[in-house]
């Protein structure tokens, strides 16, 4: 099963689930991945967050129900997950503009936001740029942990980087980082987790950098067995980018090793890389 049938499933899960409390967990065990990984894919392809894609077609499937049916707006409210008729109203008026009641007037003009299914992108007129970096030793990579919720992480990483900032932390990896150079993962890293497949409720999210003596008693090691990377420039647009256009035709499956974003020093081009734990397949 590739990726694109995973994501699909992700898809069919949500869509029956529309009327149902929805789990985000088995959103992401549809699909064979993290919570978190999930969600940042999903929002890098789509353009929108996970939580807003429900909200849209919850209350896309609310206004067709209550165009052609007579039940009471409180029911539906409630069906569609709301706890109130308050709140449903408040969220209707601001995807469609108008009231609920209001829906079935005739000629009314409402929004009706589809199913998304994913496809693979073809384009070919803006090239992807990647290499591939074997790197064949161990990393060690010290610095401190953070224990983080997984359905927060997009909030809460931030978060961390803000206050190592604050309190010196920070300062004081980007001294240590481009001691005795090995390869070129040399810069501020964010791993997630131990592995790519995130199932649980938290996981820990390690700031830190690559460094090879023995590392201070105020800080933790991490070390990521050798592996073949695929390195992309600029973070954002690589996860945009990663699943629809260059896993699926890459002849590489993602390795059961976590992603890795690196910031750079200052005049270093690119300033930051998403560095992708692959295996051929």
């Amino acid at each position: 099963m590739d990726w694109l049938e995973r994501m699909n499933y992700a898809l069919d899960y949500i869509e029956n689930h529309l009327e149902d409390e929805i789990d985000y967990t088995q959103i992401s065990r549809a699909a064979y991945c993290s919570e978190y990984h999930f969600s940042r894919m999903f929002s890098s392809i789509s353009g929108i967050s996970l939580s807003e894609y429900i909200r849209r077609r919850r209350l896309t499937l609310a206004a067709f129900e209550i165009q052609k049916t007579d039940a009471r707006i409180i029911d539906v409210a409630i069906k569609y997950g709301y706890e109130s008729s308050d709140a449903f109203s408040r969220a209707f008026q601001k995807l469609h503009g108008i009231k609920p009641s209001e829906a079935r007037n005739k000629g009314v003009q409402l929004k009706a936001f589809p199913r998304i299914s994913f496809q693979i992108s073809i384009k070919g007129d803006v090239e992807m740029e990647y290499r591939i970096e074997k790197l064949d030793f161990e990393l060690k990579i010290i610095g401190r942990s953070k224990s983080v919720k997984t359905s927060r992480a997009f909030k809460t990483i931030p978060t961390l980087w803000n206050s190592a900032k604050k309190d010196g932390f920070m300062q004081k990896l980007i001294d240590m980082s481009w001691e005795n150079p090995k390869c070129k993962l040399e810069g501020l890293l964010g791993v997630c987790g131990t592995e790519a497949a995130i199932t649980d409720e938290d996981f820990n999210y390690f700031m830190g950098v690559r460094y090879e003596t023995e590392a201070p008693t105020d800080m933790e090691t991490l070390i990521i067995p050798q592996s073949t990377w695929a390195v992309f420039p600029n973070v954002v647009d690589a996860w945009k980018r990663l699943y629809t256009e260059w896993v699926p035709t890459s002849g590489y499956e993602l390795a059961s090793l976590p992603c890795i974003e690196c910031y750079y020093g200052p005049k270093h081009k690119p300033r930051h890389e998403l560095w992708v734990p692959v295996v051929p397949k």
